[in-house]
């Protein structure tokens, strides 16, 4: 399959069952138009994403903190066992041409730190207010601004 683009999404592990849904909704999203996803490979936003794509008949890119990947979901197709801890958040910004970051804490704010630095779009859901993130209310603004961005 040719995709248009790498997105890496950040989130945190504790999410709402709102945020979930809207986070499911969007791996979907991405999945039909085209973008290859990367995440961590956990539970809560991470889930939520990679389920959301592979229900929509695609696979997901789990970048892994351990070496081992008993702490994946099941949703994760194509495995990245990094043995780094989170130090491997650097290598989710490294992977993709823009990032979505959805609520989170600290490991987000890394994320999307590193995505800045690196000069890539980072497009955010109820997540960190920094400048340089492009906020959003909805998963369908989501996709409009990444579709905008590679048309």
């Amino acid at each position: 399959m040719n995709y248009r683009a790498r997105i890496s999404v950040f989130g945190g592990r504790r999410i709402t069952e709102k945020l979930y849904r809207q986070t499911y909704s969007l791996g979907k999203l991405l999945n039909t138009n085209k973008y290859l996803v990367y995440c961590g490979g956990g539970d809560g936003v991470m889930e939520a994403i990679a389920k959301g794509v592979y229900d929509d008949g695609g696979q997901c890119v789990g970048i892994l903190k351990e070496i081992s990947t008993d702490e994946m979901n099941p949703y994760i197709k194509i495995p990245v066992a990094t043995n780094m801890g989170i130090t491997r958040n650097a290598l989710l910004a490294y992977s993709c041409d823009a990032s979505v970051a959805i609520s989170g804490q600290y490991g987000t704010l890394s994320e999307i730190a590193y995505a800045l630095q690196l000069d890539k779009p980072v497009i955010g859901l109820e997540t960190w207010n920094i400048d340089g993130v492009q906020k959003v209310s909805t998963e369908d603004n989501v996709i409009e601004k990444l579709n905008h961005i590679f048309k």
